[in-house]
């Protein structure tokens, strides 16, 4: 059974730990204070910690459940995948029953990629990013590295540009290190408000 106390009306359940404290920061952004942040596991436990979380104490409450993944490699996939998983857990995305369930996937339910792909869209257009493309061309064309996750890599050399570099992408939302105003969030802002 998912170990979880049940406190608010609306739940969004999200991947892992940094990705909840980017959310809470979020939600506080958006001043909502009527919505639980939980965190699944990864995306090959989204189905068992559905399936778990209706029959948690509590449940009965829930009138609105947002699900935020990450798109990988394929954004349509990451749809089908959630789907699979709330259909297995009794529930619907259609809007016509309780809990109200919406999907989003990140960064855009569109191309590949993840939160860290959104994150780089918020800063695409600083000058900071194109000190990053040329670390990373120099990187790869002179050091031979081999970036297997070229979004969490652009990421974190943003960070590495902050006052405190040593952060999470979570702990960075905290220290107001990405900019939520940003365009690049309005899709992600709009989920928020419809929670």
């Amino acid at each position: 059974m998912v170990q979880i106390s049940i406190n608010q009306p609306c739940l969004l359940l999200v991947e892992g730990n940094d990705d909840q404290n980017f959310f809470n920061v979020v939600l506080k952004h958006c001043d909502r204070d009527d919505i639980q942040v939980l965190e699944f596991g990864g995306v090959y436990k989204l189905r068992g910690y559905l399936s778990a979380l209706v029959t948690t104490p509590g449940w009965q409450q829930v009138v609105s459940l947002g699900i935020v993944r990450d798109a990988e490699n394929d954004a349509e996939s990451a749809k089908a995948s959630v789907r699979g998983a709330v259909a297995n857990a009794g529930l619907q995305m259609d809007g016509s029953t309780t809990p109200r369930v919406s999907l989003l996937v990140l960064p855009d339910g569109e191309r590949p990629g993840m939160l860290e792909t959104l994150l780089c869209d918020s800063f695409a257009d600083s000058p900071i990013n194109d000190c990053i493309n040329e670390f990373l061309a120099c990187s790869t064309e002179r050091a031979g590295a081999n970036v297997k996750r070229m979004a969490k890599a652009r990421a974190h050399a943003y960070l590495a540009t902050r006052e405190e570099p040593h952060v999470s992408v979570g702990v960075a939302a905290q220290k107001d290190y990405w900019d939520l105003d940003h365009p690049a969030f309005e899709q992600l802002r709009d989920f928020i408000a419809g929670l």
